[in-house]
């Protein structure tokens, strides 16, 4: 079963992450739409951003160290992971222990078109090429697997932002990091939970990463201690729009 390794590293009864629903697989095939693909931002033991693409009934998942690049000469790694539920395109919020505990944030959304009908057939191959239509990533992408001997497995790929109008030099997680839900900040996803949560057994507890989390949880509290609302400080944080397409190298 597809979704064997996902459920098999959770306990549903301590995460709030969803175990996979048949309705939404059923609900999913009967819409008219292009099929979903998402982008969050998962703040963990690291900072990654896990790719996500929906086929046949699930979100064929990767994760990027340091996010997708819009610039082509830029090759991002993208380390393949278990499959997820579809139901998982849509989940933001905190992950309270257990693997992959953290905070995970709605960083990007929308369709996605595969060049190939054949979607099995492209990764087999190792060569999967796409198009975006989403709030942040647009245009034609590739997934290139990078297998040699340090990964047998064939679990390292490459994600390539392809020459097009969508392609340029801005780097679009330092010009856009927001949520694509509510346009909130990772403090904010915190604030709505429980600031407290990591008084003790962080996910990340040293170097920049341990640091940054000091900080949110910091910030969440402050925001929860106030009685704030944390849309008041989402207000404040607006990303700016792109007017324009990004520009051609």
């Amino acid at each position: 079963m597809a979704l064997e390794k996902y459920r098999e590293k959770r306990n549903f009864k301590k995460t709030p992450e969803p175990s996979g629903s048949a309705d939404v697989v059923r609900k999913a095939a009967a819409k008219k739409t292009g099929p979903f693909f998402c982008v969050q931002k998962h703040l963990a033991s690291h900072l990654h951003y896990d790719f996500r693409l929906e086929d046949n009934g699930v979100l064929l998942s990767w994760a990027v160290p340091k996010g997708p690049s819009l610039d082509p000469s830029i090759k991002r790694l993208a380390m393949q992971v278990e499959d997820h539920p579809l139901e998982y395109g849509e989940f933001e919020g905190v992950i309270p222990e257990g693997y992959g505990a953290g905070i995970v944030m709605l960083w990007d959304r929308g369709t996605w078109k595969p060049e190939s009908e054949d979607v099995e057939a492209a990764l087999k191959k190792g060569d999967l090429k796409f198009t975006l239509d989403g709030v942040k990533l647009k245009g034609s992408w590739v997934l290139v697997r990078t297998r040699g001997p340090r990964d047998p497995s064939g679990r390292s790929w490459l994600l390539i932002k392809h020459r097009d109008e969508w392609a340029g030099p801005i780097d679009i997680t330092e010009f856009a990091p927001l949520s694509v839900k509510d346009g909130g900040d990772f403090e904010d996803i915190l604030a709505a939970d429980t600031p407290a949560i990591w008084n003790s057994n962080r996910p990340a507890k040293g170097g920049a990463t341990g640091a940054m989390l000091q900080e949110i949880i910091e910030k969440a509290a402050g925001l929860k201690g106030s009685g704030k609302k944390s849309r008041d400080s989402r207000a404040k944080r607006k990303e700016p729009k792109a007017k324009t397409r990004a520009k051609k190298r």
